[in-house]
């Protein structure tokens, strides 16, 4: 699944596109300032980033900037009420993939996240098939043989992210804050014991791995 952070200090504009967005099949993570975004940034690993320009800590053009040293390659999209040439040429020169001016329909904010994202040849897959091995994501379910393999959401969501990238190393901070949340009082070793678990309830599949990377945290490896 797709994961996008969004940068918006409205409150509640924030709240109505992350809740958009995630009926739409996104992982959404929403913040109220670049600062807080960056921080969210060394924690979960994003997909795709949207912001506004005028924020009360830092502007969106200095935002964009800090993203770049970061993650030069994600995409990044401006969603602003400001409508004047010089900010769009600004932003374009930075390099972001789509300047958007509000009030922007929510279904053509969809169509400009998925354009970005064939560009980048980042998918949204709502189903992934390795070997014998179907994750469906609108059941939130994993087969096996057409066996179904009982996994928790959790457990489902985890695995769903390995096998999206796979050979991508997620570090247990990286898996905590995404699927516990960020603020969660559970102890790192809780990541630990829910791998094990779905290790077990995948010990049938002989088409992937789930490996420890010792000293970092865990990757997805494909063995057909």
């Amino acid at each position: 699944m797709v994961c996008i952070l969004l940068v918006e200090d409205d409150v509640q504009f924030n709240k109505i596109v992350c809740s958009y967005l995630t009926d739409s099949g996104y992982s959404v993570v929403g913040c109220h300032s670049a600062a807080e975004a960056i921080e969210q940034m060394e924690k979960i690993s994003f997909d795709m980033i949207i912001s506004d320009i005028m924020m009360k800590d830092i502007n969106g053009f200095e935002f964009a900037e800090q993203v770049n040293v970061i993650n030069k390659d994600i995409p990044f999209l401006f969603l602003t009420a400001r409508d004047d040439l010089q900010s769009k040429e600004k932003g374009y020169r930075m390099g972001i993939d789509d300047y958007i001016v509000k009030p922007v329909e929510m279904k053509e904010l969809v169509f400009r996240i998925e354009a970005i994202l064939r560009r980048a040849k980042i998918s949204n897959k709502k189903k992934i098939v390795v070997g014998d091995l179907v994750l469906d994501s609108a059941e939130n379910a994993a087969y096996y043989k057409d066996e179904n393999l009982g996994l928790s959401v959790k457990e489902f969501n985890i695995l769903f992210k390995f096998l999206s990238y796979p050979k991508r190393t997620f570090t247990r901070t990286q898996l905590m804050d995404e699927f516990w949340g960020y603020d969660s009082e559970s102890a790192p070793r809780t990541v630990d014991v829910c791998i094990t678990k779905l290790r077990g309830k995948i010990s049938e599949c002989k088409d992937i791995e789930i490996v420890t990377v010792h000293g970092l945290g865990y990757k997805a490896v494909i063995l057909v």
